[in-house]
């Protein structure tokens, strides 16, 4: 490989679950980059709420504002700027295996998405991300923690890989689904200039200010089969995963990354492998 690799795209996703914004660059904090899913909408019964039972999110967007509050925006719904609430009582929310403390919302963002989803939800926000939710401690270092991502603080993509991956899917039974774009995946930063699956092989990596420890491959579900412009949903990726990218019980497409150090990180910087 001849290429130098370099950060092609930076991604947040303000609000776990529905669109986010692709910065130029952004800071990283241990627990994930500034702004990344510090939010999060929870059902009845205070378990989060996905794209998994509700493709609609995917149409809907939550704009980052100064100091953290959000401009939320959905079609056929009057937009509702949602201030970060004042500290207070907290509750305790399930994060898949995790039990978290997170602070409720103002009610008008609870009936903002309750009337989006036809269901009872409440919008929480993650006011300490130092002290809330550990990463597994099978990959993690004392005291590492992580936002409301699904299980680290950030996910790397590459564009070599997904060009692999559509390759293969323009071989299958479902072709015309492809070819697949990079927000499937969700990812948190995207990587152009590497051989594909090269990320399989990283241990540590370093982009702009800081360094990254590459933990584990990324395990997929339902929602990279989710058109994320109309919602609806295919067999694609994980069809073509099944076939092709299968480790263990996971099929599996990026790698996650937990940071080594604070510091910025802008598209162009190179992507050094460490180790």
């Amino acid at each position: 490989m001849s290429q130098q690799p370099v950060l092609s795209s930076i991604h947040v996703y303000p609000l776990k679950a529905v669109r986010g914004h692709a910065p130029r660059e952004a800071v990283v904090e241990p627990w994930g980059l500034a702004g990344d899913r510090r939010w999060v909408l929870v059902d009845a019964a205070n378990k989060i709420v996905t794209q998994r039972p509700h493709p609609r999110l995917a149409l809907a967007a939550a704009d980052l504002l100064p100091g953290g509050a959000l401009r939320l925006s959905a079609p056929g719904a009057r937009p509702l700027t949602v201030e970060v609430p004042e500290p207070g009582p907290t509750t305790t929310i399930e994060v898949w295996r995790d039990k978290v403390e997170a602070v409720p919302a103002a009610d008008a963002a609870h009936a903002w998405w309750s009337a989006r989803l036809d269901t009872e939800v409440r919008l929480m926000h993650l006011d300490d991300p130092a002290s809330r939710r550990p990463i597994d401690p099978a990959y993690a270092r004392p005291g590492e923690t992580v936002s409301f991502a699904d299980g680290y603080p950030l996910l790397l993509t590459t564009l070599s890989s997904l060009d692999a991956l559509n390759s293969l899917i323009a071989q299958g039974d479902h072709a015309d689904e492809g070819p697949l774009p990079t927000n499937r995946f969700r990812p948190n930063v995207v990587v152009s200039g590497t051989s594909p699956w090269a990320e399989d092989d990283w241990t540590r990596v370093s982009v702009g200010e800081v360094t990254f420890r590459v933990t584990k491959k990324s395990g997929r579900c339902v929602v990279t089969t989710t058109n994320q412009e109309t919602a609806e949903r295919g067999k694609e990726p994980l069809r073509t995963l099944a076939r092709h990218r299968r480790f263990g019980d996971q099929l599996c497409f990026g790698t996650n990354l937990v940071p080594e150090s604070s510091g910025s990180i802008r598209i162009g910087d190179p992507l050094i492998v460490v180790e």
